[in-house]
């Protein structure tokens, strides 16, 4: 149970302020759309990108258990976040 909530904390938190959730509350914001169907939309949206990175995850540790998976993913998020400062000032 433990471990079920460090990993519920971690992605709720690491969930908070992206670009979903920016989306999903521009999505709220249009009158036009019950605010039902945007939270069932948007929470199957997640249920399955989180789906498809648990057979990703579940896969990769088989296959690179030799590659620190970790650093990976870490590095991935430099570069990201790298990318996204750069096309801030680059105007793009």
């Amino acid at each position: 149970m433990q471990q079920l909530m460090m990993i519920f904390a971690t992605v709720f938190l690491a969930e908070l302020g992206d670009k979903t959730q920016l989306a999903t509350l521009l999505f709220a914001t249009d009158k036009q759309q019950s605010p039902i169907s945007i939270f069932v939309a948007a929470a199957l949206a997640l249920v399955l990108s989180t789906a498809i990175a648990v057979v990703l995850g579940t896969m990769a540790e088989r296959y690179l258990t030799i590659i620190p998976l970790r650093l990976i993913a870490g590095v991935g998020f430099v570069a990201i976040g790298v990318w996204t400062i750069w096309s801030h000032y680059n105007g793009s």
